[in-house]
């Protein structure tokens, strides 16, 4: 697993259809963006689901049931080892969600670093145990669960010794700004203290970016060719364009992060004072014995030609001892 911070997924989720040659052509169009991570889910139909899973919006115009969904986006076992290994050829960590015990043990044998629980499955404890015990760390949506139910989740995990990070989501397909939850992130780092991320459904990159700007260490989000394709998440996805967007804003946020400024010194800029900064000046011609008012300055630059502008005040009530052009520079020796 990388150590880039933010840990960057792009989750192809269901956006292949069931055509291979479609996942094949995300990973490769994701290889040119920069993103750490490619996400797929593994579901075996059998062993998930049965012909009584209804639809939960009907979407497919060719499946009749969402068990017929779910066989059509299956793939063997020995496919999945392949797209592993055509994400390992360019470097991106292979991730996915199981949704049955069966996928755990064929991720398994595929040879994961890494477990994502998606939020249907936070409070599956069988489905937990099953991967507690693989020793793999476990990357958990919080999309549907409370903090109760969170809490239980993170117990559980924690009496098995299971290191894990947790995603402030929300289940709404696209999530609008009002369902973002974005203080959600600082209060699972505080209530859990371990590393939390974000899980993007806005098809937004400014999203990702303030998640980020708050502290997400995790971004996760959908990525689609394009979202008028047919598909359950295309309208929740971003595009590859807006994928490498993202990546190279995320990339210089975290700099940003990583190198805080120290607003109590200021000694790196003192060249740029001298030449911004300003000297009190005369706007008018002044005879000597004048007694100098507001209405007879100007600040000008450089600083150090004159008394500094700062010092305005200083000189008000003073009288000149020498006549001044208009536009002078103002010093101490010009006024008693």
């Amino acid at each position: 697993m990388k150590n880039s911070l933010p840990y960057i997924i792009a989750e192809i989720g269901q956006a292949h259809e069931g055509s291979l040659g479609i996942l094949y052509s995300y990973i490769d169009a994701l290889a040119n963006t920069g993103v750490d991570a490619v996400k797929f889910q593994m579901h075996i139909a059998e062993a998930e689901s049965s012909e009584h899973e209804p639809f939960r919006v009907v979407f497919s115009k060719e499946d009749k049931s969402r068990f017929d969904y779910w066989k059509r986006m299956s793939f063997t076992l020995s496919q999945w080892k392949d797209i592993k290994q055509h994400c390992d050829v360019f470097g991106l960590d292979f991730i996915c969600s199981p949704f049955s015990n069966l996928a755990v043990d064929w991720l398994e044998e595929i040879g994961v670093e890494q477990y994502k629980i998606g939020s249907g499955e936070v409070n599956n404890f069988l489905i937990l145990e099953k991967i507690a015990r693989t020793g793999k760390p476990v990357i958990l949506s919080s999309g549907m669960s409370s903090y109760e139910e969170l809490d239980e989740t993170v117990l559980f995990l924690r009496e098995r010794n299971v290191s894990f990070s947790i995603l402030q989501c929300t289940t709404a397909y696209p999530t609008q700004p009002e369902q973002y939850g974005l203080n959600v992130i600082q209060e699972l780092q505080k209530r859990y203290n371990v590393p939390v991320g974000f899980s993007d459904h806005s098809s937004k990159i400014e999203t990702g970016i303030a998640a980020t700007a708050l502290g997400a260490s995790i971004l996760e989000f959908h990525v689609v060719f394009d979202r008028q394709l047919f598909g359950p998440d295309a309208k929740s996805s971003l595009t590859i364009q807006e994928t490498k967007d993202l990546v190279v804003a995320l990339r210089n946020i975290a700099t940003a992060l990583a190198n805080p400024i120290d607003k109590t010194t200021n000694a790196d800029f003192k060249s740029l004072k001298q030449i911004f900064e300003k000297s009190l000046a005369v706007n008018k011609d002044l005879s000597k014995n004048h007694l100098l008012t507001f209405d007879d300055l100007e600040a000008k630059k450089p600083k150090g030609f004159g008394i500094d502008a700062s010092r305005f005040q200083e000189v008000i009530g003073k009288v000149l001892n020498k006549d001044l052009k208009q536009w002078d520079f103002l010093n101490e020796a010009d006024c008693d």
